[in-house]
């Protein structure tokens, strides 16, 4: 697929963080969407294949995926950091500004998200801080095998990753089941676009952590007290 030849009101509506890529480069791709990458690229003094290139690199970031059960710990902590924390805070701080955008230009509409931008901005602080403690505290417990002191940490863990679910049901509800109104512009497509891939994102991050990593800590503990 070439993607200088895609309109990019659809690489913005099918790449997750084409949007925040568009949007630097000062490319319109809400009003004018139908134009292609290439010409939108080249009117603007910018090369179309270097653009290419970095729409595709987060294309082929999202698809990454690896057998996380066959890995050691620190290399799946390792995945869960570069995979998703960091994807995470290149997320959030798109979809809040497309929330904006949509909720202010869109506020008189019966189906325009309000709210949702104050959501994801309180999602992401929640996120945020929830990240740092896995980063400064529980992950390199676990790295360094220091497991016994990792119990208490991995509880509140659990807990908050209760929490996130909660914040992703959230969404739903203002978005209507992500349910795009008819004629809905390129912005709106976008966010809910990136809006479902941060839920399965989100989801899969959790999973990889509460049954994957997790799983590994609570083995090792019921090993340690019946050794």
């Amino acid at each position: 697929m070439n993607l200088t030849e895609q309109p990019i009101g659809q690489l913005a509506r099918d790449i997750p963080g084409a949007s925040a890529v568009l949007h630097c480069h000062k490319l319109d791709f809400c009003c004018g969407g139908n134009t292609s990458l290439a010409d939108a690229a080249i009117a603007k003094g910018l090369d179309p294949d270097a653009l290419a290139s970095q729409l595709d690199s987060l294309r082929i970031r999202m698809e990454k995926n690896i057998p996380a059960e066959k890995i050691g710990n620190e290399d799946l902590i390792e995945h869960i950091l570069t995979r998703y924390h960091d994807v995470h805070r290149d997320q959030l701080p798109e979809l809040i500004r497309l929330a904006q955008r949509v909720e202010r230009v869109h506020s008189q509409h019966p189906r325009c998200p309000s709210g949702l931008s104050a959501h994801l901005e309180n999602m992401q602080a929640e996120l945020e801080a929830h990240m740092q403690k896995e980063e400064q505290i529980l992950f390199p417990m676990i790295a360094r095998g220091i497991t016994g002191m990792a119990a208490g940490p991995v509880s509140v863990m659990r807990s908050e990753h209760d929490d996130h679910g909660n914040a992703l049901a959230r969404i739903h509800d203002l978005t209507f089941k992500l349910t795009l109104p008819e004629g809905a512009c390129n912005t709106w497509r976008a966010l809910y676009s990136g809006l479902t891939e941060l839920e399965n994102d989100l989801k899969q991050h959790i999973h990889l952590e509460n049954n994957v990593l997790f799983h590994r800590v609570d083995g090792q503990l019921g090993g340690a007290r019946h050794g």
